[in-house]
């Protein structure tokens, strides 16, 4: 004599139409979403707990919303600044735009920036060649100077001394000021 399937719900016998999942059967009417208690009718539907959930649920309960669209987030979640976002979401603040998902970035006033576009926009520039200093500078007549460009405006040779003259606003070495 065959074994009765019983609809996890109810727990009543099922004889006609049944769905099976998550290794339970049920009867179609009984199978619900966990929270609002609507029939899933869905061939496609989430879990929570063991038990299915309607996609409205999930959304309104287990998802975050993107900081960038607004929208739920129902793929991979990038956290970053406190925010959740959808990878394609989350991209530098500056002219590229590029994702910076799985990319180290830097962070300003609320936006997250490339590296190249964060030293373009942000950081200090060189008194000679104007380009951006990211590493240690020299700062010398109220301005900042790569290492390398602080040089003789006479001989060309790098200033390396704490002494040096100014010539009409250009640095002069000790051995040049005689």
């Amino acid at each position: 004599m065959a074994e009765n399937i019983v609809c996890h719900k109810c727990k009543e016998a099922i004889t006609k139409r049944m769905i099976t999942a998550l290794g339970k059967t049920w009867h179609p009417e009984h199978f619900l979403c966990l929270h609002c208690e609507e029939q899933i009718e869905d061939a496609t539907f989430n879990i929570q707990d063991g038990e299915p959930v309607c996609a409205k649920c999930f959304v309104e309960r287990y998802t975050h919303t993107c900081a960038g669209c607004k929208k739920p987030i129902l793929e991979r979640t990038i956290c970053a600044m406190g925010e959740n976002w959808h990878e394609g979401c989350f991209c530098c603040g500056g002219a590229c735009k590029k994702p910076l998902a799985n990319q180290p970035f830097y962070e300003r006033e609320g936006k997250a920036y490339c590296k190249q576009d964060y030293e373009d926009l942000f950081a200090a520039r060189c008194a000679k060649c104007e380009k951006p200093i990211i590493d240690s500078a020299v700062i010398a007549m109220n301005v900042k100077w790569h290492r390398e460009c602080f040089r003789c405006n006479r001989c060309e040779n790098p200033i390396t001394s704490q002494t040096f003259t100014i010539d009409g606003d250009k640095p002069v070495c000790p051995a040049c000021n005689c």
